[in-house]
């Protein structure tokens, strides 16, 4: 998996703290520069009035302003599996790479797995991962290696079976059908800095799948660059709440 920061607001937290002393402003934001719209925030510099806003915008609950902060991040290698559950979040725009138009009729089957087009779950391979929901615990060596064959050669069959179906003249669109919920695909996704929150809320938290976990804790490292005071705050002091900022 990589995920990278394709785009963003520009001095993001200008933005936020502009649009937040507007409705505390008579003056319009817009004649004024940024160090007269911060004049009366405590602070001896524009950086410490900077976290004085956004840390009283983020405890009090007063989320809008940040919905005016935009970034675009581009993520490489994720399951369908991990791209059904971030695409339920609807206040996210997405644009996924097309089974329908990109085929796999060039992939050696012999790699699939080993990085190359079906994701690997850790738990086909270490004997030591519990998931969530798991009947049992920990397995012994000998079952976990029973465990990575049966999920190679299943993800294998599914490749050999789809390219075939394409040589047989099946569309894409159709051969993919037998293709495992674990089949790789590129996904472009934009969203505020309040919703970025929200998801992060949902899943970054300890019980979500370990997949979209490691994405969003991604997107989050990328984010703290971006927008550093808003999600330096986050991460100290709320994080891994539920649905605290949902729209």
């Amino acid at each position: 998996m990589e995920v990278k920061l394709l785009e963003a607001t520009e001095n993001p937290e200008e933005v936020i703290c502009s649009a937040a002393r507007n409705d505390y402003m008579e003056e319009f934001v817009g004649d004024r520069s940024f160090e007269e719209i911060m004049a009366t925030v405590e602070g001896e510099d524009i950086e410490e009035k900077k976290e004085t806003l956004i840390g009283h915008l983020l405890s009090h609950g007063h989320f809008g302003p940040f919905e005016h902060a935009q970034a675009t991040f581009a993520v490489k290698g994720i399951s369908r599996s991990c791209m059904a559950q971030i695409t339920r979040h609807r206040h996210v725009s997405f644009d996924v790479r097309s089974m329908r138009y990109v085929s796999f009729d060039e992939v050696d089957p012999e790699d699939v797995g080993e990085g190359e087009m079906v994701v690997t779950p850790p738990s086909a391979n270490d004997p030591d991962w519990v998931g969530r929901n798991q009947k049992t615990g920990a397995v012994d060596e000998e079952t976990v290696e029973k465990r990575e064959a049966v999920f190679r050669e299943s993800v294998k069959r599914s490749v050999e079976d789809y390219q075939e179906l394409l040589d047989l003249g099946m569309p894409p669109e159709d051969a993919r059908f037998v293709l495992p919920i674990g089949t790789e695909v590129n996904m472009v996704m934009s969203m505020n800095a309040r919703m970025l929150m929200h998801v992060a809320d949902l899943r970054a938290a300890a019980d979500s799948q370990w997949e979209i976990r490691d994405m969003t804790e991604r997107v989050l490292d990328l984010a703290k660059e971006w927008c550093p005071i808003t999600f330096e705050y986050y991460e100290e002091n709320m994080k891994n709440r539920k649905n605290r900022l949902a729209p």
